[in-house]
């Protein structure tokens, strides 16, 4: 019986089904490039390791035993799955056959990547991409739990446990109804802006605390009590009438495309981005594609959102795995 022992190694099974193949250890030997004593010794061992006997052996040839012709098929699949186990793990190897999980905020994903996937598809058909949306605390917290292979977040919190790549400077746009006593001026003086009434999203996204530093700086009051849940919301509220606003430079590209309830405009000498960045694991096996990866996605921003964005500078770090 099979009992404890060690499991068959593939060897051992494709040496059992290429002497089934022949019904001769000579011929099956010099079609593995093996020694005949060599698949004997293989061959007794596999039949000790299982407790039975796999072939009838005799002066007049040899033969498959009952529990040779039970054990054959299963024997052949085994071997099937093992050529589809290695195709796929060399077809893994360039890493543009795989799906990845990727996160993203909602007040990105939505305008950057329908810019973005499609072109990837066409250069990189196989790849694809699980897009889950949170805000970018939680994008941090899990790509280090492995909730994702990558982020695509305006994550700048250093960590020794993630690489990224930056990828473009995404410009916050000042909206206010088109009505607004500043309206029409391409550019406002920043001191204008002292104690008016600034909407921004909820505390939970990151876009939220990036507009109150500014409106720190400036002067201005978040009107804390009127928060939108999102970019759309924030929108129509300016529309309404009941504040002032910054928005994302890609959103007002995206969807504002007759704005013409709102007047769009930005602060004179003071341009105001925010930097968006390409984060993965530096212990992911996939770390060198995704460095690849994101230089794809640097030139198809370049080409599909010129003028709407400015791209970073890649940085030229190594990727090296941790001792």
């Amino acid at each position: 019986m099979l009992g404890n022992s060690k499991a068959p190694s593939i060897s051992q099974i494709r040496y059992f089904v290429t002497v089934a193949k022949h019904l001769n250890f000579r011929n099956a030997a010099q079609a593995l490039g093996i020694s005949q004593p060599t698949l004997t010794t293989q061959i007794n061992a596999l039949e000790s390791n299982l407790g039975l006997k796999l072939f009838e052996r005799s002066r007049s040839g040899t033969l498959l035993s009952a529990h040779g012709h039970a054990l054959l098929f299963s024997a052949e699949k085994v071997l099937t799955a093992n050529l589809q186990f290695a195709e796929v793990a060399r077809n893994l190897s360039d890493g543009e056959n795989t799906m990845y999980r990727l996160g993203i905020p909602p007040t990105l994903g939505p305008y950057l990547l329908p810019y973005v996937l499609p072109d990837i598809h066409t250069l990189k058909p196989n790849l694809k991409f699980y897009v889950r949306e949170a805000a970018p605390t939680q994008l941090q917290q899990g790509l280090l739990a492995g909730e994702y292979d990558l982020v695509l977040t305006p994550m700048s919190d250093a960590n020794s446990q993630i690489q990224s790549q930056p990828l473009f400077y995404e410009p916050l746009k000042f909206v206010m109804p088109s009505d607004h006593p500043l309206a029409g001026k391409p550019f406002i003086d920043p001191q204008l802006l002292r104690d008016e009434q600034v909407l921004t999203l909820e505390d939970r996204h990151h876009f939220h605390h990036q507009v109150h530093d500014i409106c720190k700086r400036l002067g201005a009051k978040v009107a804390r009590d009127y928060e939108g849940t999102s970019l759309d919301t924030l929108r129509q509220m300016v529309v309404m009438g009941m504040g002032v606003a910054f928005l994302p430079g890609l959103y007002i590209h995206s969807e504002l495309h007759k704005p013409e309830a709102l007047h769009v405009c930005e602060l004179a000498d003071m341009p105001i981005v925010r930097q968006h960045v390409l984060a993965w694991r530096n212990t992911s096996p996939s770390r060198t594609f995704f460095r690849e990866l994101s230089s794809t996605m640097r030139n198809i921003i370049q080409k599909r959102l010129e003028g709407a964005v400015t791209l970073a500078e890649p940085l030229s770090c190594e990727d090296k795995a941790p001792e």
